[in-house]
């Protein structure tokens, strides 16, 4: 065996500058500052709710989960660009690292259905009691509509970009991330618009009831996702501008189009369940 063999094997040690998945072997800070930075956003809402029990600080839960939001997307863009970005092309094309970065991807997303799994859970208990439990604005309107035909389409245009790398077809490769992300882009934009005919003009906000705590937890938390897929589909559009990916190599590719797909799956049964569902026998 090699002397960098044996590295590869068994060297690890504390936090290398070049981050996995160059060797698989390398230990690093940035997944855990990610995690802290997920944990964070979690506890400065909890913060939130004892400030206004006069427990804590009011302004302690805002500054927690708002650095919190900032530790975590640093975390996030240190570990991407060391795993997708830095010294790309100095590595060679290996299948069994990109086989272990798609199963890396389909267990994050595992642990993503957790965490939806219990805002669902706590919007079942509710829905299960008294319905509804307060007067509920009207859900179903245009805009929620019009904003679920734009993520639905963003799913077909970045399949479209990800057959089209494939087939080393550059230029629709190129158009189609264009149009995923401009649509995601709107698809944000349109959640914030509602956000505000909700609390401004329906006097709907997060602090009425526990159906506005479900509604607001439940379309918060995706609407982040989505955020964070549009940052990365940004870096994929980025590297795709550069010339940064062929048919052999566009695993991040891949890894991204999992992730915004889950998005999109997830935001069709929140609509079914949440918006829709709301208004059956209200």
């Amino acid at each position: 065996m090699s002397t960098e063999e044996a590295h590869d094997d068994h060297g690890h040690h504390l936090p290398a500058v070049q981050d996995w998945p160059r060797g698989f072997g390398e230990a690093s800070w940035w997944p855990f500052v990610t995690a802290v930075g997920g944990a964070g956003i979690y506890a400065g809402a909890g913060l939130y709710v004892m400030g206004q029990d006069g427990i804590v600080g009011q302004t302690a839960g805002p500054a927690v989960f708002i650095g919190s939001i900032f530790l975590f997307l640093a975390g996030l863009y240190g570990w991407l660009y060391h795993a997708f970005v830095s010294h790309f092309w100095s590595r060679d094309a290996n299948q069994k690292s990109a086989s272990k970065l798609r199963w890396g991807m389909i267990a994050f997303l595992g642990s993503e259905l957790g965490t939806f799994g219990a805002l669902f859970t706590y919007y079942f208990f509710i829905r299960a009691g008294t319905w509804p439990p307060q007067e509920l604005p009207e859900l179903t309107g245009s805009l929620v509509l019009a904003n679920t035909a734009i993520l639905i389409v963003s799913s077909f245009t970045l399949h479209w970009a990800h057959v089209a790398i494939r087939e080393e077809n550059h230029r629709n490769f190129v158009l189609g991330l264009a149009v995923t992300l401009l649509l995601g882009v709107v698809f944000i934009g349109g959640q914030v618009y509602e956000y505000y005919e909700f609390i401004v003009h329906s006097n709907f906000s997060i602090t009425d009831g526990i159906f506005g705590s479900a509604f607001y937890g439940l379309t918060g938390l995706h609407g982040l996702h989505v955020s964070l897929g549009a940052v990365l589909l940004g870096i994929v559009f980025v590297r795709a501008l550069r010339g940064q990916y062929s048919a052999e190599r566009h695993v991040s590719v891949s890894t991204a189009s999992m992730y915004w797909h889950f998005v999109d799956v997830v935001w069709i049964f929140l609509v079914v369940v949440l918006y829709v569902g709301a208004e059956v026998g209200a």
